[in-house]
């Protein structure tokens, strides 16, 4: 079952720049290897013998890996228990077994927004809209969107009986589950049930394709895609390949898709933390004859996307256009644990490097990061004009029973894409390739103010904006405490009162420290007004026979 989500979602819950392994653990031996863990031991001990309450002990050894694993510092490394390893695995590869269907709650209920191509949903029946009110017989109404999955899959071959409701009227469907690889390769236009259109323009032989993420298999359907529209045979004058909201994926997939572009050279280096690297380079067998090629990313693009729009770029095989991608450039290994069955870690042991060597990881000091537009292709979006673009192109994910889909001419008028689908960057990568394929010359339809400094300011702009909601919070949070102060009759013990007034201007006055015999140690300039919350912050407290000297 797949849950109806955003992009930013999707973004959130992708797995990055993937590569799966299997791996045993082992302890030292000898020497000091035992002694990090006697105190692990002790501590277990002292908590399963002392405490009031039982602990439940796997949550005691869950929580334990958490602590190891986030004193790591690494966002992406994560411990995955066996209880989570199902949902992980579906994340990781696209996989799972269900019914084959985007679903929502509506009015309550369980409510299919589209079955899925081919998927067992489709085949018996269900279609867009519909209810599920019960599943084998157990209803839907108040349950969660995840309570009502779990009831959906299951094991493959195995019916599942359910209750839908359909235009005023209750219809029992059988459904049986299947092993379900979800599409993440889509064209422009919905031509059927089953089927995309990659033709962008046919007049001008413009190919479209929307990757949403690099899973297992997903370069061969990319391929497959490439010669529908005549890639192979040289037909092909010109490609969009649509990489925003891509998480990323599985690494070895991005660069087999490179290596049907580029001929000869690097594709991507990884490297580990004792300077190991291994090289993946192109073959000159499969590569696809020379044509245009425009990359679309955005500020949600990551991992596997940015190796392969890199790539491309760095073999001036592409151009790129939207905005600068997110910088997650570490791959992370999948590594069973033996001792836990189902259970993985998921840690960052390399990174990657491009094959102009350079870097694409963001750090926290970092001004450049991920893969920047080209020159004049820089357009980014406002959030609004962001969300109408996923509603309408979740629209085009819809299946309507018995649509064969229409002929699709409209998307290839880029003033049309962008005053209906609302997309000004499709818009703009259309007048580009228009342009390429038209006179020989890309067109430039972004700003002429220079990449770097573009992508410096969004970022800034994203910075401050997350700042300053902190800040609303935390005066929010001011007034709360404010409000029951006045009303709630408590000690001084219980709350810290100010330590001035809060009318008093103290935002370039000075501070004079006196240690504990009355002698000044320090006169301290104050720059800032927020010195009292700071002050109080670090446990200094106003003592009632004291007096500011007069200037302090």
């Amino acid at each position: 079952m797949k849950r109806s989500r955003t992009f930013f979602q999707i973004g959130l819950l992708g797995i990055l720049g993937v590569a799966v392994l299997g791996s045993t653990l082992r302890i030292a031996q000898k020497g000091d290897g035992y002694a990090f863990f006697d105190p692990l031991v002790e501590v277990h001990h002292l908590l399963s013998t002392r405490a009031y309450r039982e602990p439940d002990e796997k949550a005691l050894q869950n929580a334990a890996i958490a602590g190891m694993v986030e004193a790591v510092n690494d966002p992406y490394t994560v411990y995955v228990p066996p209880a989570e390893s199902s949902e992980f695995e579906k994340e990781l590869i696209g996989e799972y077994v269900g019914i084959g269907a985007q679903v929502n709650i509506q009015e309550g209920y369980l409510t299919i927004v589209t079955p899925l191509d081919g998927s067992p949903a489709l085949k018996a029946g269900v279609r867009a809209g519909d209810k599920f009110v019960e599943i084998e017989g157990e209803s839907t109404l108040g349950k969660s969107v995840d309570d009502c999955i779990k009831l959906l899959m299951g094991e493959p071959g195995v019916p599942v009986h359910v209750t839908v409701e359909r235009d005023g009227q209750k219809l029992p469907i059988t459904i049986t589950r299947e092993r379900i690889n979800t599409v993440q390769v889509k064209g422009i236009h919905r031509k059927g049930e089953n089927d995309w259109q990659f033709m962008l323009d046919p007049d001008r032989k413009i190919g479209y394709i929307w990757l949403t993420q690099f899973t297992p298999g997903c370069a061969d359907e990319i391929k497959e895609a490439l010669h529908s529209v005549g890639a192979d045979s040289g037909q092909l004058k010109g490609l969009i390949f649509d990489l925003r909201w891509n998480p990323g994926g599985v690494l070895s997939e991005a660069i087999q898709l490179v290596d049907m572009f580029v001929s000869d050279g690097v594709i991507v280096s990884t490297r580990s933390r004792t300077g190991e690297e291994d090289v993946d380079r192109a073959h000159a067998a499969g590569t696809l004859p020379d044509f245009p090629v425009l990359i679309m990313l955005n500020e949600f693009s990551a991992s596997a996307s940015e190796v392969f729009s890199g790539a491309l770029v760095d073999h001036n095989r592409a151009v790129v256009l939207g905005t600068r991608s997110v910088g997650k450039g570490c791959v992370q290994s999948v590594i069973q644990i033996p001792s836990a069955p189902g259970a993985v870690l998921k840690v960052t042991d390399r990174n990657y490097y491009l094959p102009s060597g350079h870097s694409l990881q963001r750090e926290d000091d970092s001004t450049d990061w991920g893969v920047d537009p080209t020159p004049g292709f820089y357009i980014s979006m406002t959030d609004e004009q962001t969300r109408e673009v996923i509603r309408r192109r979740q629209q085009e994910d819809i299946i309507h029973e018995g649509a064969t889909g229409a002929d699709g001419s409209s998307f290839a008028d880029p003033d049309w894409v962008e005053s209906e689908m609302k997309d000004a960057q499709l818009a703009g990568a259309i007048r580009a390739m228009d342009a390429k394929v038209d006179q020989g010359e890309w067109a430039k339809p972004g700003s002429d103010q220079p990449v770097l400094h573009l992508a410096s300011a969004a970022e800034l702009k994203r910075l401050v904006q997350g700042r300053d909601q902190l800040y609303r919070e935390l005066e929010r949070i001011e007034r709360r405490v404010a409000a029951i102060e006045d009303h709630t009759d408590v000690s001084e013990q219980d709350v810290q009162p100010d330590l001035w007034p809060d009318d008093t201007k103290i935002d370039g006055g000075s501070l004079e420290v006196r240690d504990a015999d009355g002698k000044v140690v320090a006169q301290l300039k104050i720059t800032n007004a927020d010195m009292e919350r700071w002050l109080i912050g670090a446990g200094v407290k106003k003592e009632d026979s004291a007096a500011p000297a007069d200037g302090n």
